[in-house]
């Protein structure tokens, strides 16, 4: 089955018409009301790293090299902050 958004595959499992793979930040309200659960497979859970990219000769704007240095400064908080109650699971 091929659907188009990870909305309508949450929504596919969650009647029962198959199991997926998906990244566990669009799961949080799922997991938490029990209508979804994770199944322990090997070599899960994938991780990746992001990244913040732009053009090499672009020279930034004040405003983006003060959201690069907040991101710097503030991505472990933040990333508790937001992301942490995934630890659970």
């Amino acid at each position: 089955m091929e659907l188009s958004s990870n909305e309508a595959v949450k929504q596919a499992v969650i009647a029962g018409l198959s199991a997926s793979i998906m990244p566990i930040i669009g799961l949080k309200n799922e997991l938490q009301n029990k209508e979804l659960q994770i199944i322990p497979v090997k070599g899960f859970p994938i991780e990746s790293n992001w990244n913040i990219i732009w053009l090499k000769d672009n020279n930034l704007s004040a405003v983006a090299n003060s959201y690069l240095e907040f991101i710097n400064q503030e991505k472990n908080r933040i990333t508790k902050e937001k992301f942490g109650w995934y630890e659970g699971y």
